[in-house]
């Protein structure tokens, strides 16, 4: 059903049967007579095939190959429209390589190591991480190592291949080539990239999504007499070139469909895609093994309307000026978990400053503090840790949440009937960040 949902979404709106009834909100007019071309482009559409599902225009808004928000902007950092955590500190993107090397000797250090990135931004998480590769080169012996990048902005991709590979990288010859992009790493470590997760090659792999299911398209749905009913984005019919929110009329296929029988919540988001990734991953973790690691702001099935948008570090309209914003929706743990199914366990969500203390970023900070002398560079240090760390900063509002192949958690089998072998089988290694690690 879920994999069909993001088939249709595109013709969802074809079963609505008469106008819908209900005006949520407005968005203000742009100012200009004659309306950006995403509007346009989004005004055509509505006239076409009547008011679109939410999914629908943040798939739009965001990913449209031509007019997209990812596609054609640089959104990360100051001059950006916002900061991700391995911006503000290569200590965020270190302790996830450890983690990353760690998965892997508890995996039993399988002879390849594919590290598979969605949604890179600029490519400096994927840096720290491979710089803690080469610091632990020795741990991870002859391992072969690989990195391979999930991305669909072509304007990030280039930046990723400048950060990553400096001028070791080339596009493919083939358009239909799955691997649109390749290079190298100065340490020689091939580097490939994707548009899509399916393309990645099959193999043991650790999979980093870090402020990425946070940007898939969400349905949402409103409870109301008549039973649930999904929210859908109209033209105004006072100002043509204005967007609002409406209810539809009548059911649709994704309100029939993704809303839990027993949810008691009045007002639900849901992102289908977002389901069909975490099956996806579960799938290659049961078959080829490995972990994925998802890092976001989210909760556990319990907010209701958290869409919006970020334009300039600054709270957005999400139906203001379509492609000059990010959109984003805070993602629901318990919904991916529910998709993951029972084939793989799932650890978590805990925040951001659970995960980063059990991880050790107290004694790491230590270490840099005492081999620093800089006055400015000690009060740089001391403000990144305090904004990845700070409940009322970075601290809280973002969470880890893992998918683990199932014998990662197993208990040692007890010997049946007579042994004369005694010795034991090893405990399984502790998950790092889920659990507080020692250090001496």
């Amino acid at each position: 059903i879920i994999n069909g949902l993001v088939v249709e979404a595109n013709r969802l709106a074809a079963v609505l049967s008469e106008t819908p009834s209900k005006l949520f909100c407005s968005s203000p007019p742009d100012g200009n007579n004659t309306p950006p071309s995403m509007l346009r482009h989004l005004t055509s559409k509505i006239k076409a095939t009547g008011p679109i599902p939410v999914a629908e225009y943040m798939r739009e808004v965001l990913t449209n190959p031509v007019k997209g928000y990812y596609v054609r902007n640089n959104m990360l950092g100051p001059e950006g429209d916002f900061i991700t955590s391995p911006e503000i500190s290569q200590i965020f993107g270190e302790l996830i390589g450890v983690w990353i090397i760690s998965e892997w000797m508890g995996a039993g250090q399988p002879k390849q190591l594919q590290l598979v990135e969605l949604g890179p931004g600029k490519g400096s998480l994927a840096s720290d991480v491979l710089r803690v590769f080469s610091q632990l080169q020795s741990v991870l012996g002859g391992a072969s190592v690989s990195l391979h990048l999930v991305e669909v902005s072509p304007a990030l991709s280039l930046l990723q291949a400048q950060n990553l590979t400096g001028n070791r990288s080339q596009e493919a010859d083939a358009e239909d080539d799955p691997v649109y992009r390749r290079g190298e790493t100065d340490a020689g470590l091939p580097v490939s990239w994707y548009h899509r997760l399916d393309d990645v090659p099959a193999g043991f792999s650790v999979f980093v999504a870090h402020e990425f299911f946070d940007a898939l398209p969400i349905h949402k749905f409103q409870r109301t007499e008549k039973g649930w009913r999904e929210v859908l984005v109209d033209i105004d019919p006072e100002k043509p070139d204005t967007l609002r929110f409406v209810v539809a009329p009548a059911p649709t296929l994704a309100s029939t469909s993704l809303v839990q029988a027993d949810e008691t919540r009045d007002h639900v988001e849901v992102s289908a895609e977002g389901g069909v990734l975490v099956q996806q991953l579960a799938r290659r973790i049961i078959e080829d093994g490995g972990a994925a690691l998802i890092i976001d702001y989210g909760h556990n099935g319990t907010k209701t309307d958290t869409f919006r948008g970020f334009k300039g570090h600054q709270l957005h309209d999400v139906l203001a000026s379509p492609g000059s914003a990010d959109l984003t929706a805070d993602v629901d743990f318990n919904y991916l978990r529910r998709m993951a199914g029972g084939g793989v366990a799932c650890l978590g969500p805990v925040t951001q400053r659970t995960f980063l203390k059990n991880m050790g970023i107290d004694t790491r900070m230590q270490v840099l503090l005492r081999n620093c002398s800089d006055p400015s560079t000690r009060k740089q240090l001391i403000s990144s840790y305090n904004m990845l760390t700070n409940p009322a900063k970075m601290g809280e509002r973002f969470h880890f949440f893992s998918l683990l192949h199932p014998s990662r958690l197993a208990k040692p089998q007890k010997p049946e009937g007579l042994k004369l072998e005694k010795k034991k089988s090893p405990a399984p290694l502790p998950v790092a960040g889920f659990t507080e690690l020692k250090f001496a």
